[in-house]
């Protein structure tokens, strides 16, 4: 580690961590942050963004050791996105961490394994998670199972659109690191688009050598039914489909058995975008 501090060349580093009602596991994801590497010199600040939890999620926060602040309640701040997106513009590091609030384990080493091609591979200006999901039925774990809008869409999607993006082991991992000059130029989708979205953007932004990924093991997430899981599924076509510029029908429709036949549910299925922090400083400045 003291390698990767004296690499930092004055630079700092944030570690920006977005957490809704993440009592249970908010304390292992900053503890380990706190405690270890902001003494070691490595992380200059641990910044957590509340998204107004209803539990004791900002209290358990601040006692491992971050900095919590509470989203504003401003209707564009939707989802991850509008988090990450505000709390780009609260942190001070030249490079940022952005970690999820809601995985097991939780390590400093993950914080270290994405922050070391920024501060060792000349020119990477973006790091994506690279890991294991294991998928636990009915307490059986299954490894490798996991992440089925990955396999199932994201994967796909990429080969076929943007075969460059082929080779990144999870493209819709939240967790990453960037240089703030690269993340300030990106627009930031409010749902579950996200991760394809920014994916993509970083690539037309900053072509495919400035891109890497870290293997960081294994995560375990939460699951999700698949109704749920089809509604996620809707939300990343929608910002695929939005970068390239072929936006169709908004509506997602799905179906439920009933007594007596099938009920269909409509979901509006959105590809927002917030406009990248730098075009905010542009239009302060005019």
């Amino acid at each position: 580690m003291p390698d990767l501090v004296a690499r930092k060349a004055g630079r700092t580093v944030s570690v920006v961590v977005p957490a809704r009602n993440e009592e249970p596991t908010v304390t292992g994801v900053i503890a380990p942050l706190a405690h270890r590497l902001v003494p070691a010199g490595l992380v200059d600040e641990v910044l957590v963004i509340d998204g107004r939890s209803t539990d004791r999620t900002a209290v358990r926060a601040a006692d491992a050791g971050a900095r919590v602040l509470t989203l504003p309640e401003d209707p564009a701040l939707q989802g991850k996105g509008g988090a990450l997106w505000w709390g780009l513009q609260q942190a001070k590091g030249d490079l940022v961490v952005f970690l999820d609030s809601d995985v097991a384990p939780s390590r400093a080493e993950t914080a270290v394994a994405l922050l070391t091609p920024l501060l060792t591979a000349p020119g990477v200006q973006f790091v994506k998670a690279a890991f294991d999901r294991p998928l636990t039925v009915d307490g059986v774990l299954h490894q490798g199972s996991g992440g089925r809008v990955t396999e199932l869409l994201a994967r796909p999607l990429l080969n076929a659109w943007w075969p460059q993006l082929a080779g990144f082991v999870q493209p819709l991992a939240g967790e990453l690191a960037a240089t703030r000059s690269l993340l300030n130029r990106l627009p930031f989708a409010t749902g579950y688009g996200l991760e394809i979205g920014m994916l993509v953007d970083v690539l037309e932004l900053v072509g495919l050598d400035a891109m890497a990924q870290a293997d960081i093991g294994e995560r375990r997430h939460r699951h999700h039914s698949d109704a749920a899981l089809g509604r996620m599924a809707a939300e990343v076509l929608a910002a695929a489909m939005h970068r390239r510029r072929d936006v169709g029908e908004n509506r997602f429709v799905q179906f439920t058995r009933v007594a007596d036949g099938f009920e269909a549910s409509t979901t509006e299925v959105r590809a927002d975008d917030l406009p990248p922090v730098v075009s905010l400083t542009e239009e302060q400045a005019s």
